[in-house]
């Protein structure tokens, strides 16, 4: 019993550890606010490295138009957004989605919208439930399987604008990332999907952050236990298993390869079953692995290239460019 009780209570910090969310873009390291000051129209560089950041002229990204928006989740959670419209009326649109500790104020998030926007495209810059200025549910991330919800409902606003659903894509970072690939995996009217950092199958990862964090494996299935009597069921969609689903629309795979954060394999994992998807088909341009780009760092450590690959991804995918 003692024994019994011992793993229980192990087996519970493990989950509260792993599942925790702080919003307003604090980390589990960090529970301080980060980034309250940035915006689409004035944002720096904060938390990143000199060297990533110091021959960029991060103004060249700025956003001075945009619009504070609430909008409901596809299950009527209220989410916070910022909408940056397009010069043109008829431009195509992107719903991003960043990850864990991370919300729309994280300059992850605003360089590769900048980059969008100066390319034509309007932005819709989402927080997700329990973090950024969204609704807190339940303080807790689901590895994507509540949020695509969220990504889905971003997409339906979106098309309140008069956009129709074929010019709107999804980016998504880390655990957006896997949330964006569950999104469209359950939204078929969904044409294009750029997922950056992410994770294939949801417990391999848990897995590998258990380890991470310095717990024996063997407290897996205990901590397993604690999400599902809290609600969250992983294995309820699976980002590899949506992958299936995406099929032949376009899904690009981006991962940089100093990742420690989500192990790189995960692309590796994604790209295979977008070839099984596709009957065998060559997807190799479908794949852009980062060399020394660490966890979402692709953008900063090869700025020129993440915008011309970002910006014809998403202008063939989505009927164009508009300028």
């Amino acid at each position: 019993m003692v024994a019994g009780l011992a793993y229980a209570a192990v087996t519970w910090k493990l989950f509260d550890l792993v599942s925790r969310v702080n919003p307003c873009c604090a980390t589990a390291e960090d529970p301080r606010p980060r980034f309250s000051s940035y915006t689409p129209a004035s944002f720096g560089t904060s938390g990143l490295p000199a060297e990533l950041t110091a021959s960029l002229d991060i103004a060249a990204y700025a956003m001075p138009t945009y619009e504070d928006v609430t909008i409901s989740s596809r299950d009527g959670v209220c989410l916070a957004g910022w909408w940056i419209p397009a010069t043109r009326a008829d431009a195509p649109a992107v719903v991003m989605i960043s990850g864990v500790g991370s919300c729309r104020r994280d300059p992850v998030m605003l360089l590769p919208a900048g980059m969008l926007h100066r390319n034509g495209f309007a932005v819709l810059m989402l927080d997700v439930r329990d973090q950024g200025d969204s609704t807190v549910v339940d303080g807790r991330f689901a590895g994507g399987t509540d949020e695509y919800l969220d990504a889905l409902g971003g997409w339906d606003w979106v098309r309140t604008r008069g956009i129709d659903g074929s010019r709107i894509g999804l980016f998504g970072e880390s655990n957006g990332a896997s949330t964006v690939v569950i999104a469209a995996g359950a939204e078929p009217l969904i044409a294009a999907t750029w997922e950056d950092s992410g994770y294939a199958d949801t417990w391999i990862a848990v897995a590998e952050e258990v380890r991470r964090n310095g717990f024996p494996g063997a407290l897996i299935p205990g901590a397993r236990l604690w999400g599902r009597l809290h609600g969250i069921d992983l294995d309820r969609h699976r980002p590899i298993s949506a992958v299936a689903s995406i099929g032949d629309r376009a899904l690009m795979i981006v991962h940089g390869l100093a990742d420690t954060r989500v192990d790189p394999h995960h692309a590796i994992d994604f790209s295979r079953a977008l070839g099984a998807a596709r009957s065998g088909k060559d997807v190799a341009s479908s794949l852009w692995l980062v060399p020394g780009a660490e966890h979402l760092r692709a953008s900063f450590a090869a700025p020129i290239e993440y915008e011309r690959r970002l910006v014809a991804f998403f202008g063939a995918a989505l009927a164009g460019r508009s300028r």
